[in-house]
């Protein structure tokens, strides 16, 4: 089997994140921050260290490192609890992670409206398509790092700067840059990262992470912290204010072991996935095929059709006569799919991690050759 699907969830973990998972539920089984018994301090003391491993990746503090249950409840809590009557600028790009959460407002808050920046710029969403969309009531802007659909990148660095000198909220999806681009919040002008572990991380499912930098955040799940327990209102203090409730102590564990990998081979991972995008650009550019990934994108994603087959088909085929596992359709991004004109058809995507091969890209290509070759 050869699995291209690595942007909705990497299949192989590295050992280290396997035994770090193994460990939590031997040695961490007791609920952190919820006993003041030794093994709930112990399991607590291991989160901790995580925590600041993040704060640390990403340019922040610990205690503005929030886990959740995954990057679309991290973009939920950085949407919805920074709501208030005003003005939202997303992209194109995004994810229904963001899309819908902003549509939920409009469709429920008079006072709140939302724009969709349009993409100019060949390789991803720049500066100048944000600005078109700002109004003097916008106070949030949510920007798609690396499009889950074909891999565009958004310049956020510049927009990120520009956003701070007009004091905007800027809110970044980092679900497919997260372990494949180094964030630096501060610098970057980023005020809210949201992470999914378990795509560029090789983290278990399970876990997700919101990280942010002096924001007044609003939590929106509410329940037991293990703190302030005889108060009926949240706590004040931070993360405990947003983690309600048990959290993913082996996935969180499992995050912090993939973390050290990610940082320990950073340069091998991003070398690896350049090469073989831009190895399977080359030959399926050659064929007769709708391709709407740039030449010069080598984030590991890629998508393209057959003209004359359904990607869902595409996919169908690959997975039943080659044992090869792909994601076609629409990617929960369907504003995405009406800019590339595939809102019919939905596209097939192929994603590569660290640990796919020349050799599959080969066989990817044989099996591509193969179906057009049937269709003549």
């Amino acid at each position: 089997m050869i699995y291209f699907d690595n942007s909705a969830s990497s299949l192989i973990k590295p050992k280290s994140v396997q035994k770090a998972v193994a460990n939590s539920l031997e040695y961490f089984t007791a609920n952190p921050g919820r006993s003041g018994h030794k093994m709930a301090l112990k399991a607590a003391f291991e989160v901790e260290k995580v925590r600041e491993k993040v704060a640390r990746h990403v340019g922040t503090t610990a205690d503005n490192v929030i886990f959740t249950l995954n990057c679309t409840d991290a973009l939920n809590l950085a949407i919805l609890g920074t709501h208030k009557n005003g003005h939202v600028v997303c992209t194109v790009n995004e994810h229904n992670s963001v899309l819908r959460p902003l549509e939920h407002l409009r469709q429920t808050d008079p006072n709140f409206s939302y724009s969709v920046a349009l993409q100019t710029g060949k390789d991803g969403i720049v500066w100048e398509d944000i600005e078109k969309c700002l109004t003097d009531k916008t106070y949030l802007v949510v920007v798609n790092h690396i499009s889950n659909v074909n891999g565009d990148v958004a310049e956020i660095e510049r927009i990120g700067k520009k956003l701070k000198e007009k004091n905007i909220l800027f809110l970044v999806d980092g679900a497919q840059g997260g372990g494949h681009f180094v964030y630096d919040m501060q610098s970057m002008g980023i005020d809210m990262l949201a992470l999914a572990p378990h795509k560029g991380f090789y983290s278990p499912q399970g876990v997700g992470c919101l990280c942010i930098r002096n924001v007044d955040l609003q939590p929106i799940r509410f329940g037991g912290t293990g703190t302030n327990s005889l108060e009926l209102v949240q706590p004040e203090s931070s993360p405990e204010r947003f983690e309600s409730g048990t959290i993913n102590t082996p996935a969180i564990l499992g995050f912090g072991e993939g973390i050290n990998f990610v940082e320990n081979n950073f340069k091998q991972i991003q070398e690896k996935l350049e090469d073989l995008t831009t190895y399977l650009h080359y030959e399926l550019s050659k064929l007769p095929l709708e391709i709407y990934t740039k030449t010069q994108n080598t984030h590991g994603v890629f998508a393209f059709n057959i003209p004359s087959l359904n990607s869902t088909d595409v996919a169908n085929i690959l997975n039943e006569k080659f044992s090869i596992c792909v994601r076609s359709g629409f990617h929960c991004a369907p504003l995405k799919h009406k800019s590339l004109g595939t809102i019919e058809s939905g596209a097939v995507r192929v994603s590569f991690s660290y640990f796919n091969t020349y050799q599959e890209v080969e066989k990817f290509v044989f099996a591509i050759k193969s179906i057009l070759k049937h269709l003549k």
